[in-house]
């Protein structure tokens, strides 16, 4: 067994508990962090007395039920999103760390120079372009000012996908409305991406990559799959942007990533096309709830 230990921040988070589970099953040492990433003196004794060599952050605030919760709640953002990444970010560089950061990849917009028909994704060296949220605009501020620290990765995820109905996966969100826009987007299946990040946090890769598979699959594509795969009986709409902005709070981003230097990064790790992979993820999702007694009557309700 190596020496890493790591230190783990977001421990009751969706993909903290997965990143948790991941590296357990890899026999490596995992200490849970307790501390509030914006109570610095707290975070830094901590962090001094795990002594880590690498710090997953999965920590932050994304709003409940969605990223509208955040528009009402500004200074309990700040207080995570900036105040608390900044400190680690901060400490890590100060005691020589490394950094593994989950963020979001949802700061920019389809523009004249990146559109649907042409295929150009936004790059690592785009600045962000999507201040629609306020949830997007502190992580879009944030992730310029991280370009400053050496020890810090920076992971742009996106509409996260994961293998069960979790209300955080993003399937089951989408399911639950009667009208989605159908935009392709670049997407994160984190049964695919999450093992990358421990190896990109074992290799001590720093700066910022974008953390999707390759390519962009609509709503309606996703949609369709789920029909297929899990519930025959499902339907639903389209309606257009304009229609969806006026029963929200805050805008949504919808963009392609380019992740030519992911997987450049990474030239011995295959990581699959998205509209591959979200077949795989629906096969999967289909024999984990046939092995569940209620199923299909646990499907997610529309609200």
């Amino acid at each position: 067994m190596s020496d890493d230990k790591y230190l783990i921040y977001g421990r009751n988070g969706w993909i903290g508990g997965k990143l948790i589970n991941l590296l357990k099953e890899q026999g490596k040492t995992v200490v849970l962090g307790d501390a509030r990433l914006q109570n610095r003196e707290t975070l830094e004794k901590e962090i001094r007395s795990v002594n880590p060599t690498h710090i997953l952050c999965a920590a932050g605030i994304t709003g409940r039920p969605n990223i509208d919760w955040c528009e009402s709640h500004q200074q309990d953002t700040l207080r995570t999103n900036v105040i608390g990444i900044l400190n680690l970010a901060d400490l890590c560089d100060q005691y020589n760390i490394h950094h593994t950061l989950y963020a979001t990849g949802c700061i920019f917009e389809y523009d004249d120079k990146h559109t649907i028909e042409n295929g150009v994704g936004f790059t690592e060296e785009d600045s962000a372009n999507f201040f629609g949220s306020f949830y997007s605009k502190t992580k879009a501020y944030m992730e310029e000012m991280l370009k400053s620290y050496s020890t810090t990765l920076v992971l742009r995820v996106r509409m996260p996908i994961s293998d069960d109905l979790n209300p955080r996966n993003f399937v089951t969100k989408i399911v639950k409305y009667d009208r989605v826009v159908n935009i392709p987007n670049s997407m994160t299946v984190l049964y695919d991406l999450l093992p990358v990040s421990l190896i990109m946090a074992e290799r001590r890769l720093t700066g910022i990559y974008n953390f999707t598979n390759p390519g962009a699959i609509s709503h309606n594509e996703v949609l369709a799959l789920y029909k297929k795969y899990v519930d025959p009986d499902y339907t639903w709409q389209n309606f257009t942007i304009e229609e969806q902005n006026k029963i929200l709070a805050a805008k949504r981003s919808n963009n392609l990533l380019d992740t030519t230097k992911i997987t450049s990064a990474l030239p011995d790790v295959k990581i699959l096309d998205i509209h591959t992979s979200c077949d795989l993820v629906f096969q999967r999702m289909r024999a984990n709830l046939e092995a569940e007694s209620e199923w299909p009557n646990n499907l997610p309700k529309r609200n």
